[in-house]
């Protein structure tokens, strides 16, 4: 039986609370999967687990990447791989825990043989972007109209891959996708979604865009700038910052910035559960039970110690 547990699900929904209950219980060390939580210094933006939470289990790939440094799906790949083994290795259990579906998926069937990466290219990409914002966006909606149809406008990381390797190998990314398909088992997992109505999930992402606000994320996205850290930089393009940033740096009234970055937020945990619903093996709780005796004695009913 697997030794591996994931917990996905929404931003916003509960799965860091739910994460270190299941740890516990499991005796189990947490990996990290959510693709902005690796970076060092974003930390209120992005939710990521406090010092004392961190304390009280071990987690791995939180602060693994400096803001300006390339994180993709192959790095995560790979660095959760030998996390995970090294987890088994000392005869505990693993919980991943995040909103990155592609991270998952790519751990539990493989990545696609697409083509490495190419800095040049990505680098006049990005000052195509820079330069008119939604380009790259437009273009991809050219070359591939099933991929820009998935991808939002301001997700410049998976838009920009898209574009290099169309123009690298002349086959769209939704193409390669296809053909690869994911088909590969790698990793046993059970995997556990979280959910709530709608309206009671926007209710607690306002609140914690409130809250984020109330903690510093001010001062956070401040101090990323004044360490040199680009504007343009995928990490700062991300939801939080990229509002933030508008703020400090082009003069947007606050209210109105956190006015966008609620509104982003919602539509990014909206995309988040079109992603996990199209996925048949995940067994869904009720977020508003999170803790509750139904999850526990389902997780209980599996045996996820490694053998």
């Amino acid at each position: 039986m697997t030794s591996i547990v994931a917990i996905v699900g929404p931003t916003g929904v509960g799965k860091t609370e739910l994460s270190l209950g299941v740890a516990h219980r499991l005796d189990a060390e947490i990996v990290n999967c959510d693709s902005r939580q690796v970076y060092r210094g974003l930390d209120i933006g992005t939710a990521k687990p406090s010092a004392a939470i961190r304390a009280e289990v071990p987690h791995h790939l939180f602060d693994v990447a400096e803001p300006d440094e390339a994180f993709d799906c192959f790095r995560y790949h790979a660095m959760a791989r030998v996390a995970i083994e090294e987890i088994r290795s000392r005869d505990r259990a693993v919980v991943l825990v995040g909103g990155t579906g592609l991270y998952l998926k790519a751990l539990r069937y493989g990545l696609f043989p697409g083509p490495a990466r190419d800095e040049r290219l990505r680098e006049d990409l990005y000052a195509r972007e820079s330069a008119a914002r939604g380009c790259l966006h437009r273009q991809l909606a050219r070359i591939d109209a099933l991929a820009a149809m998935r991808l939002h406008p301001n997700d410049l990381v998976r838009i920009v891959r898209a574009i290099e390797v169309y123009q690298l190998t002349g086959v769209t990314i939704s193409d390669w996708h296809a053909r690869h398909a994911f088909r590969g088992n790698q990793l046993d997992v059970t995997v556990v979604g979280l959910e709530m109505p709608r309206e009671q999930l926007y209710q607690r992402i306002d609140a914690r865009c409130r809250a984020m606000m109330g903690e510093g994320l001010i001062g956070e996205a401040r101090g990323l700038l004044e360490s040199g850290y680009a504007v343009d930089l995928p990490s700062l393009r991300s939801i939080g910052y990229r509002e933030i940033v508008e703020h400090l740096r082009e003069g947007v009234p606050l209210e109105r910035a956190v006015e966008k970055m609620r509104r982003a937020t919602r539509r990014f945990a909206k995309r988040q559960m079109t992603w996990f619903r199209a996925d048949e093996t995940i067994t869904w709780f009720d977020a508003r039970q999170t803790g509750s005796v139904q999850v526990l004695e389902s997780l209980a009913a599996v045996s996820v110690r490694p053998s």
